[in-house]
């Protein structure tokens, strides 16, 4: 199997670092994100102590009844706010749903005028009040890391450093944490059924805050099958499609799936809590015009954000 460049990278060499450790990181983000889509981020702001209660109440909701989980199911919000149970969401162009149920948190909107259409609020579970505290500040600090991050692919564009500022500064983000639940016995199963099919994230940018087990794959140059395992307390971060839409692929947004363990381990559960950075949905995503060459002619129509969204919900099954 090839080497892939899936780099570990400081931040704080680029927010508290000298020019020289600044610029390297610009560098090396570019540069991972044009072969492979992804990185690894060690001193992201999250300390190990949050990340640990973060699992701890994600973990007491899905422990839950499936009655109480219900009470914060809203079909009508398409999995964007609250429960999504089982069998709902399948990868794009799959046949079978995902192996998982999921919670997801939007934006709160702060100084700002907003349509509740557009930003509707964020259930509270009433059951487990540090659960709304801890996802709400895992939120904030993974929107702060991810704004830089952005500034630091702007910077590798050779656009202004605040380029995607104006766009995710209350955009439409989502924190979504999963729960890919035990399996008693696999022959019930479809034989096509994963926790996660192979798929493109949908934004910006995603970040990662570990998970409770292994499983993460991305699909190399090669097609080959790429196991992606974070060092201690780092966060994942990968390119979604609307910066690869951006870009004009410049940028990679590289398919990657959850597979299932081995039968014996079926029975555990798998914790995951992915950042969804995206920006307004009035956001164009026209291809920037300096990715755009003879040897790199237009490929994708132009879209805004929410066109996009709107279109992608639709092919995961999440909106009718």
């Amino acid at each position: 199997m090839a080497l892939v460049n899936i780099p570990r990278l400081d931040l704080l060499q680029f927010t508290k670092g000298s020019d020289a450790e600044r610029q390297a990181f610009i560098q090396n983000i570019g540069k991972a994100f044009n072969e492979t889509g992804f990185v690894t981020i060690a001193n992201h702001g999250i300390s190990p102590e949050l990340i640990s209660e973060l699992y701890q109440v994600v973990k007491a909701f899905f422990d839950q009844p499936e009655a109480v989980k219900r009470k914060y199911e809203f079909p009508e919000l398409a999995g964007q706010r609250g429960y999504t149970s089982k069998g709902k969401e399948k990868a794009k162009d799959a046949n079978t749903p995902d192996l998982k149920e999921f919670w997801q948190r939007g934006q709160t909107i702060v100084g700002e005028e907003y349509s509740k259409t557009d930003f509707p609020d964020n259930p509270l579970v009433h059951e487990l009040p540090r659960f709304n505290q801890v996802t709400a500040e895992i939120y904030k600090k993974l929107e702060d890391a991810g704004r830089e991050l952005l500034k630091a692919i702007a910077s590798y564009l050779e656009l202004d450093r605040n380029f995607f500022e104006q766009y995710v500064i209350n955009g439409n983000s989502i924190l979504r944490a999963i729960h890919y639940f035990p399996i008693d016995n696999v022959e019930t199963i479809s034989p096509d059924a994963v926790r996660a099919g192979a798929h493109e994230d949908i934004n910006l940018i995603t970040l990662l805050i570990g998970a409770s087990a292994d499983g993460l794959e991305v699909l190399t140059k090669e097609g080959d099958w790429f196991p992606i395992k974070a060092h201690g307390e780092d966060i994942v971060v990968n390119v979604g499609d609307m910066l690869q839409r951006l870009t004009n692929n410049k940028l990679k947004s590289t398919t990657h799936r959850v597979v299932n363990p081995p039968k014996e381990q079926m029975r555990n559960s798998r914790y995951s809590v992915p950042f969804f950075l995206h920006p307004k949905s009035s956001m164009s995503l026209a291809s920037l015009e300096t990715c755009i060459s003879d040897d790199y002619p237009k490929i994708y129509e132009d879209y805004t954000a929410g066109q996009y969204l709107d279109e992608r919900l639709r092919e995961i099954g999440l909106k009718m």
